[in-house]
């Protein structure tokens, strides 16, 4: 198992993640340095947030996007109408590419949910060719998710539990400060560079938060999923008065931090 996300159906990532993936995907274009005429390869595509994004920015030779979840694959396949774009599902930990293939290699919110994560950064390191880039961003879901923690500390509030998956949650590989900087370090990659990105998640309403964790999608909904009947409308009830925080339901903004780190391949 090289992946800890769990995804049932492509439209529930999209409401949980995909539609903020995007958001993040420009900026995190800009840090890696992307520049026209490379070959790029999109490790952990999902739905194609980065990969699309990449083929709408600048005028790429070849894109290259691998995924584990079959499910993703299939999505962003059936999304796919550039001839530039090849698709196909592949281990971070074992990339089905000769040494030195691309110019750059971008992870995009795909490290933290690698156990294996500086296995998938060597790998990376090994595909791009020298004077090539490998970069990679993941959310800090123990300090710059305020969206998602409230869930997480509520759930910890309610049960052990819920304790225990605040634990798995903040702590997942490559989020604390300075972690992925000294990952790429210790496998070889030079000017090392780490940084912050933010956008801001914006819901409608507490369904437009809630629907995708409820129906089991990602590491919170995948928690919801084990709850009996009497917990899960406990949960339910808790989480929807900390999203309401004491005023009537409706829109509500959260800024949300990823970091982002990229080196050289020497």
């Amino acid at each position: 198992m090289t992946s800890s996300f769990n995804v049932h159906d492509a439209a529930g990532y999209e409401q949980l993640m995909g539609r903020w993936s995007r958001k993040l995907a420009p900026l995190f274009i800009d840090f890696a340095g992307v520049a026209g005429g490379e070959k790029i390869l999109d490790v952990g595509c999902g739905t194609g947030s980065l990969t699309f994004a990449l083929a709408r920015t600048a005028d790429l030779e070849e894109i290259a996007a691998i995924d584990y979840s079959p499910v993703f694959v299939e999505e962003a396949i059936r999304r796919n109408t550039d001839p530039r774009i090849k698709i196909r599902q592949a281990d971070a930990c074992s990339l089905p590419f000769e040494d030195g293939t691309f110019d750059r290699a971008l992870a995009l919110l795909v490290l933290h949910f690698v156990p294996e994560a500086s296995k998938a950064v060597a790998e990376m390191r090994r595909v791009v060719r020298p004077g090539g880039v490998v970069a990679a961003a993941v959310w800090d879901h123990l300090g710059g998710m305020p969206g998602m923690r409230m869930t997480v500390d509520t759930v910890a509030a309610l049960s052990e539990g819920g304790r225990q998956l605040r634990g798995r949650y903040c702590f997942q590989p490559m989020m604390q400060p300075g972690e992925m900087k000294r990952t790429f370090v210790e496998e070889g990659l030079v000017e090392v560079t780490e940084t912050q990105l933010m956008i801001r998640m914006d819901y409608q309403d507490f369904e437009d938060y809630w629907t995708p964790i409820a129906a089991g999608e990602g590491p919170l909904g995948k928690y919801v999923a084990t709850l009996d009947a009497a917990e899960r409308a406990r949960t339910d009830a808790a989480v929807r008065d900390a999203y309401e925080a004491g005023r009537p339901d409706g829109p509500r903004s959260f800024a949300n931090v990823a970091w982002a780190c990229r080196g050289i391949v020497p």
